[in-house]
């Protein structure tokens, strides 16, 4: 794909009503990369993917998909673009092969039917059950399968692994990675953390219809907050470490053993830990559950 950007947004407006979702998102994906957008229910994840899809229409702000207006070119966009909603709707009689046969002729025939087959395998799917008879996991893997079937440029998953048993997750984090590694790119909402931190190139964390962040994953979850534990051969005055500036105390089990945290570079609280004697110094960094959760405290 030679396109720069595989989605941008600038500015992009949604309300309900008197009730605005989306108050103004910026984002950048960029092509071949996995973008996982992470929010709570209601911050505003399923919204922007159905204004990327033209599913629903905007109140502002500038959409661009592969390149396109999804306003102007609706049907390329979707023609390009496997699509995962958090609430897929087949024919309850229907049996999973001729639901997809069905989803698949819409698009024009473009799925290898065994390729499909063998999607099914990876994940534990019946084709000839009937969908009324399928558990909320396995309408999930129709709705995956969809997705992928016709191997798309983009991929926009809304909750993928919603509902699924632990191994069938990972194995559709699997098929996510494939994917990205045949060419495509892959943006998808989620609430898991761990998910996110397994295959996700870069994160965009949304808070109350506004992205509050995008980083690298690796970079989100490295940032400069970190927890020190320090173990002295003598014992310290806790107090003195915790005036430098940056440092706070988490703990102090007795005199000797000392739980900090550091915002920032260590170098002010290695020059001072030089006139002691430290048996032991820990170090860790946040998970990016605490920097997830960190975002979502109420503004002090």
């Amino acid at each position: 794909m030679n396109d720069p950007v595989a989605i941008y947004t600038e500015n992009l407006v949604k309300s309900y009503g008197r009730v605005e979702a989306l108050h103004g998102v910026n984002l950048e994906v960029h092509p071949g990369e996995i973008f996982g957008f992470l929010g709570p229910n209601g911050a505003g994840k399923t919204t922007t993917i159905r204004c990327l899809l033209d599913l629903i229409r905007p109140n502002g702000g500038t959409v661009r998909v592969l390149g396109l207006d999804p306003q102007s070119n609706p049907l390329e966009v979707r023609s390009r673009t496997g699509y995962l909603p958090g609430d897929l709707h087949v024919e309850d009689n229907a049996t999973v092969e001729s639901a997809l046969r069905y989803l698949n002729s819409l698009r024009g025939g473009k799925a290898d039917w065994g390729y499909v087959r063998r999607l099914a395998e990876l994940i534990n799917l019946e084709l000839k059950t009937q969908i009324k008879n399928l558990s909320k996991g396995n309408k999930q893997k129709v709705g995956i399968i969809q997705a992928l079937m016709h191997r798309p440029e983009l991929l926009l998953l809304d909750e993928p692994t919603f509902g699924l048993d632990p191994l069938i997750q990972h194995e559709v984090l699997e098929l996510v990675s494939r994917a990205r590694a045949e060419g495509a790119t892959v943006f998808f909402s989620s609430h898991i953390l761990s998910e996110v931190k397994e295959i996700s190139d870069r994160v965009g964390i949304i808070r109350n219809g506004l992205v509050a962040e995008v980083a690298e994953t690796e970079t989100l979850i490295k940032r400069a907050l970190s927890r020190v534990r320090i173990r002295f051969k003598h014992p310290v005055e806790a107090q003195n470490l915790a005036n430098i500036t940056g440092v706070s105390l988490l703990a102090q089990d007795d005199d000797q053993n000392v739980t900090l945290q550091v915002e920032g570079e260590m170098d002010a609280l290695i020059k001072v830990l030089a006139s002691y004697h430290v048996i032991d110094f820990e170090t860790e960094h946040p998970s990016l559950e605490e920097i997830f959760l960190a975002y979502y405290k109420e503004d002090k």
